[in-house]
Parts: structure tokens; sequence; C-alpha cells
């Protein structure tokens, strides 16, 4: 996965743009929309969205799996789908020590999906 896009501008001209410009600033390129399309629509889910907030937020920086499980109204296996739907999209990553498997959020990813939604703030928009 590539953290650069190749942004086309208004023109037609493209350019090599980091990952995070805002859709406001540039169109993305096919390959990085695709990328991005893929996270988001992985959190379109109630369930791994709060799964998603779950980790991102545990002090700790990881979550056991076990921890999870019993926070939602639904099977441990739902769960386990529901993760590794997170985990292809790059969302989390996880470690297996011995029966439990720990999670943690990819903290690039957030910041990728942060970024592309950037606005300026009222007060810029304003002048």
């Amino acid at each position: 996965m590539s953290n650069i896009g190749l942004a086309v501008a208004a023109d037609g001209t493209s350019s090599a743009q980091g990952c995070c410009a805002p859709l406001e600033a540039l169109p993305l390129d096919p390959a990085h929309a695709t990328d991005m399309a893929k996270m988001f629509k992985a959190l379109g889910d109630p369930v791994r969205l709060r799964l998603l907030s779950i980790i991102a937020a545990h002090p700790d920086g990881e979550v056991c799996v076990c921890d999870l499980t019993t926070l939602f109204d639904v099977a441990a296996p739902t769960i386990s789908y529901h993760l590794k739907l997170l985990r292809e999209t790059g969302l989390v990553e996880h470690d297996r020590r011995g029966t439990w498997v720990y999670y943690r959020p990819v903290r690039e990813r957030l910041r990728q999906l942060s970024a592309l939604l950037a606005a300026p703030d009222m007060a810029e928009a304003a002048r």
C-alpha cells in the first residue's frame, strides 16, 4: 500500500501529492480513491466503527479480543469477523499471544482518513 497518491488537478495535470491531501485541495486518483473507500466502507458498520473507536481510545494502546467481545450484544465469531475486516483495510493490526489476540490501531491510516476530510475552519473559510 502506497502512502503517495497521484492527484489530478483541474487543468488535467497530475502531481505527486501526499496521501493525506484534503478533498478540497486536489481530486483523488483512482487507486487512492479505491483504497480510501475500502476504509470508509469498513467504518460504515456501527459495530466496526465502535470497535475501532474502542481500540484507538484504549489507554494501553491495544486491546485483547477477550475484552472486546463482552462489550457487544453479538457472538464472538461476529466480533472476529468485524475485526478481520478492519485488519484487511489496514485500520488495525494484531498480535497473537497464546490463545488471545491483541488489537491496536494503525495510526497512520487514521491520520489519512482524517486528513482526507480535513476542511478549513470556519474563520479561514470566511476570509
